[in-house]
């Protein structure tokens, strides 16, 4: 049954409801209500006297709620703990709102995700969990209802959240035959692995050097490049395949040689700042000092090394 204000009562101080759920402030204090969290694409305005939580997302199938699950259960145990009740609402209560309700359910009540799905359906039986959200309830409960960013499970997620097509990585230098050609090859330089080809870096327009750190400390290696020493001491350079461990879900983080582990740089798809002050975006960066230069002569099959 309904509780005033369009509230659906799950368990004793755990509501699930539609966005017009926190429309009567009398309702929500008549429920005991002391926390709202909302699902959404948008941010909704605040209820005065409320602790908020808000998860930006989508109802479609692709939307991220995995990540964001044991965040929301701690908020709605806090909120229960002091005697409270909390609300979970989206636009029409019936598919992310419950989600997170079935996923709080799965955490504190020892419920599998069809059963906590059924246990919210009892309450309210016009809830209807989109496909995507149902397969993310399962890989939680899989995990233990526990979100492992380290989980092979949970990687192979974030890996799939991404979308990204195998033709966006380079194919490792490795993998093919070196030609005879004008093309340099980036080796590590501790243990001469190949790493990328001159094809694979990225150029970007010069920035303004060390002015461009003005916000924040002042880098070495901007101090670097304002004395008379090369600005930008990275390559900036597409994905190559040997990367593809480290990227797997995560946005950021240190990009280390596949065969002898030695720093060589880092990545971040929200993109990073070069010691010529240019920001680049997504950005997987080597430091220039990691590697070398291996050019391929015309005559022959010699090689020099430019280190």
């Amino acid at each position: 049954m309904a509780a005033p204000g369009g509230m659906v009562p799950v368990l004793a101080g755990l509501y699930v409801g539609g966005a017009d759920s926190c429309a009567s402030p009398a309702a929500l204090s008549a429920a005991g209500v002391v926390a709202v969290l909302t699902v959404d694409a948008e941010e909704p305005p605040a209820v005065p006297g409320l602790r908020a939580m808000h998860v930006r997302a989508r109802d479609e199938p692709g939307a991220d709620l995995l990540s964001r699950l044991d965040e929301c259960a701690a908020f709605l145990g806090a909120a229960r703990a002091g005697g409270g009740a909390a609300l979970v609402r989206c636009h029409a209560g019936v598919s992310r709102s419950v989600a997170v309700v079935a996923a709080y359910l799965m955490k504190t009540q020892g419920l599998g995700w069809q059963e906590a799905l059924a246990a919210v359906r009892a309450a309210k039986p016009d809830a209807q969990v989109n496909p995507g959200f149902q397969a993310q309830l399962k890989l939680y409960e899989a995990m233990g209802c526990a979100v492992d960013t380290s989980s092979a499970l949970y990687k192979r997620y974030r890996l799939e959240m991404l979308n990204l097509p195998r033709e966006v990585f380079a194919v490792d230098p490795t993998t093919i035959c070196q030609t005879l050609n004008t093309e340099v090859l980036y080796r590590c330089r501790k243990c001469r692995r190949a790493l990328f080809r001159s094809s694979s870096i990225l150029s970007h327009t010069e920035g303004m050097g060390p002015t461009a750190f003005a916000h924040k400390r002042i880098t070495e290696s901007a101090r670097l490049s304002g004395n008379g020493q090369e600005k930008c001491t990275s390559y900036f350079i597409e994905p190559v395949q040997w990367m593809e461990p480290a990227l797997l879900g995560v946005m950021e983080g240190q990009l280390l040689c596949p065969k002898c582990t030695s720093k060589l740089g880092s990545f971040s798809w929200r993109g990073d700042q070069c010691s010529c002050g240019r920001w680049v975006t997504p950005a997987f960066q080597i430091h220039k000092s990691r590697v070398d230069e291996v050019r391929t002569l015309p005559v022959g099959n010699f090689q020099t090394a430019k280190t």
